[in-house]
Parts: C-alpha cells; structure tokens; sequence
C-alpha cells in the first residue's frame, strides 16, 4: 500500500493522488474542496484562474468518488483536478478568450480536448487565464488583468498559457491544460519552473481550429512529467471535427522508460547560431546536456542550420490575427487589447504572395528539419534565453516590438510541427531555467524519456512550491 508521506494533500502529485483514491486512502471530494479553498487564497495574488465553479466542480468529484468506491474509475485520471485553458470551450462553462468582446454565455459543447478528459472522470475546477486570444508571450489583457509569476509576484508569468503554468507551479490543480501556437506552452512552463510539452503536430484534436491554424498544438503543463503522461493517454485520441488532425498516436504515454541513453545521439545548440543569450542562462543549461552526456548519450554542439525564421512565423501569425480583428465589428474593436489590433492591423496588410511565399518557407525548414533528425535524435536547446522579467509589458527590451523577438529557440519548432518539451534545468536568481528538447514529428516519447533522466539528475527542489516572493 502506498505510504502517505506528504501532510498536506494539495502538494501531491496526480499519479499519488490515483493510487490514494485506488486505496480509498483519499476521495476525489476531498481533494477537490482542499484545492479550490487554496484556489480562493492564492489566486487574488497570482491570477492563475479567471473563472472557477464551486458547484460544476464539487459535482463532478462526487460522481468521481462514488465510482472509485466501487472500484470502478473511468481511467487513472479520475478525479483528478483539472484545468482548462481560457481558449478552449469546456460545456456547462463561459469561454471568454480572455476578451472584453465576449460574454459570459455558457457554452453548450464540448472542445474535443475537454471531451477527453470529462470522459475519463477529471474534475474541472476552471478555466485559467490567457492573453487575448492567446495572441503574445506574456499573460494578461483587458480582461482579467495580469498574470503573475509565483517566484516573484513582480514578474512575467509568461504566456499565452500563463495561468496554467502558474496554476501547476503552486497546485491550484494538478493536471493543465495549454495551447501553443509560437511557444505558449513552453514559455510559461519555464518561467514558472514547470514541465510542458506541444506533441506533434495533430496527435490532440484542436476544435475550433485555432486562428494560427496549423502552427497551433494543445498540451499539458504539469509538475511532474508522468502526470503529463497521464493526461496525453487520456486526450491524444482522433477527433473528427478537427480536419487538420491527420496523425494518431498508437499506444500508451504512461510507464514507457528509456534506461540508457547509450548510443542517443543529441545535438546541442545553445544559441541556434543566431540568439543572444544570457551567459548564465547558458552556463546552466551546459551543465544539464552535461549530465546527459554522462549518462552515456553523445553530444555534438551543432547548430540546425537554419536562419532565424522569424519573418516566416510573424507573417503567418499576423495573418492569424488579422482574421480574427476582421471577424469583430467597429465597437468590438474599441474593446480589444491595442497590442492585439495593431498586429491584425498589420497582418491586415500582408499581401497573398508574401503569405504564399511564408507557406513555402515553412515547408524548406520542416524538410532541412527532417533531414537533420536522420543524423540527430532530439535537438537540445535552452527554452528561452533569459529568466522571467517584469510583469504587465510584451518585451523584455524597450527595443524590442514584438514578443516573439525574445522567444527565439520556440516558435521555429512550431513552423515544423515537431514536438518540443521544456524541463526545468536551474535556477538563476531564484527563477527557473527551461532546457528545451525538440525530436523529429512521432518521436514524442524519445524526447519525453530523456527529460525524464533530466527530472531524475536535478535536485528535488524544484518539485518545491514558489513562495510566491514580491520584492
């Protein structure tokens, strides 16, 4: 029987919180309550959730708790608490998209995403919030104000799947829901010292299709990745209302180790041959691809052999935004955040040839991809080159414009559909630091498996909980 060692259940992991059900140690009721009374306490300070229901959630474990009594779970997730990304509709529940031009209108279905997991007994406890539209690297907007980093409340949590990752850093549930079109997943996740993953593209449903379109993959955020392994057996299934959706994963997530990392091959890139680093933010993720290289994986320090893409990936982006503006009428417009108007403005411009020409150049750096994984295995990189900085702006730099000028090493993996993780890796002055691992498209479970030695190398403490520091 499993020994329960934490005191203090709104600390424990999903697959602790399974076997305690398994063992009628624990009810999903009980859990539920204890994290949305810590919701209601942490939340004013962070703003992780921007909409939660008491009543939908309670309800939902009390169908959870009777069905492990009779020893009869839908699957190893249920009960456990759950959260939704502001984005992705969720029936019974308001879909905002973090916007002042939507309403609180419940909606009627269900996202193929929230589908999943509603089958599989999970508890929603809410939905979590998101830039508008999920349209920048940070977390806030008119609507729901900012989001903030529980490491220091001064700073960014990241985004767009900032509530999320705030959300998985403390426990305010412990399975997460994000979305990422440029980086959205991995960008809050390594600010805020967590472990998520865009799978290839494809293999989780995505219904509506996302503005971005095809750059656009839904994934997990979690503390632990076996909890993430957890949700992906549990979502990672077709859906037939997403059309764009032409792989499936055959198989299972959960309990696939990888022993040795004898004779994988990694290639180390730490600055893509194009990105401005901080030293010390390099100086730890050396250290990591170190570890790996002493547990027998063999490192080259290699460059992909791309140009940074980033005139590819805003065209395409701002092309997104643009219809998304032109979907909205002239008073609808007054109530968009100004950042997000001024990109579909722009992506209004964007004549068919250059968005044509953006498409071609898409697929040059998918096959230059494609042709670099025959020699390498997975591509390491750091998750971004820089620590979290101030809350409330979309740059890091005054000379920066846009936010994807300080997000380099995740949007080019969006360009090419392949699948890319983030583990944390270190700390640098008391903020976490990503290590990004990238495989070629189908190759999830490699890269999973060597950030699970990366999970297992590091200390414990960033399985710790952030005291959520305001200085």
């Amino acid at each position: 029987m499993y020994e329960l060692k934490k005191t203090d259940i709104t600390e424990m992991t999903g697959v602790e919180l399974s076997l305690l059900f398994k063992q009628k140690q624990l009810s999903p009721v009980e859990i539920t309550e204890s994290l949305l009374t810590k919701i209601e306490k942490q939340n004013p300070i962070v703003n992780a959730y921007s909409f939660v229901d008491r009543k939908f959630a309670i309800a939902s474990a009390k169908k959870s708790e009777q069905r492990w009594l009779k020893g009869v779970p839908l699957s190893h997730i249920d009960g456990l608490p759950t959260s939704i990304k502001d984005l992705t509709m969720v029936k019974g529940l308001p879909n905002r998209n973090g916007s002042l031009t939507s309403n609180n209108d419940l909606i009627k279905v269900n996202a193929p995403f929230s589908e999943r997991i509603i089958e599989n007994g999970a508890v929603i406890l809410g939905k979590t919030t998101t830039p508008e539209f999920g349209w920048k690297g940070v977390t806030d907007s008119p609507l729901t104000g900012i989001t903030r980093n529980p490491w220091n409340t001064k700073l960014t949590s990241g985004g767009s799947s900032g509530g999320a990752a705030v959300a998985a850093a403390l426990n305010l549930g412990v399975l997460h829901q994000g979305s990422d079109a440029g980086g959205s997943v991995r960008i809050p996740a390594s600010f805020c010292g967590v472990f998520g993953i865009k799978p290839t593209f494809g293999y989780i449903p995505q219904w509506p299709a996302s503005a971005m379109a095809t750059l656009s993959h839904i994934g997990p955020i979690t503390r632990t990745i076996e909890d993430s392994m957890l949700m992906l057996d549990a979502v990672a299934k077709p859906d037939k209302r997403d059309w764009y959706s032409t792989r499936i994963f055959s198989g299972n997530w959960s309990g696939r180790g990888l022993k040795t990392l004898k004779g994988i091959r990694i290639a180390y890139s730490p600055t893509l041959g194009y990105v401005n680093i901080n030293p010390k933010v390099k100086r730890l993720t050396d250290n990591a691809v170190k570890r790996l290289e002493a547990l027998g994986a063999e490192i080259d320090i290699v460059d992909p052999g791309f140009t940074d893409p980033i005139e590819i990936f805003s065209t395409l982006w701002f092309a997104g935004a643009a219809k998304v503006v032109s979907s909205l009428n002239s008073k609808e417009k007054e109530l968009l955040d100004p950042g997000f108007l001024e990109i579909g403005m722009r992506g209004n411009d964007i004549n068919i040839i250059k968005y044509m020409k953006a498409i071609d150049s898409r697929a040059e750096l998918g096959q230059k991809m494609q042709e670099f994984h025959k020699k390498y295995d997975v591509l390491i990189t750091p998750t971004l080159p820089n620590v979290a900085f101030s809350a409330g702006q979309n740059t890091e730099l005054n000379t920066q414009k846009d936010w994807m000028e300080w997000t380099p090493f995740s949007y080019p993996f969006n360009l090419t559909q392949q699948p890319a993780l983030t583990i944390p890796c270190g700390q640098l002055n008391d903020l976490p630091v990503g290590l990004q691992i990238i495989a070629d498209r189908g190759n999830d479970l490699l890269a999973i498996n060597i950030a699970k030695h990366i999970e297992i190398e590091f200390p414990s403490k960033f399985l710790s909980f952030p005291n959520m520091i305001n200085n």
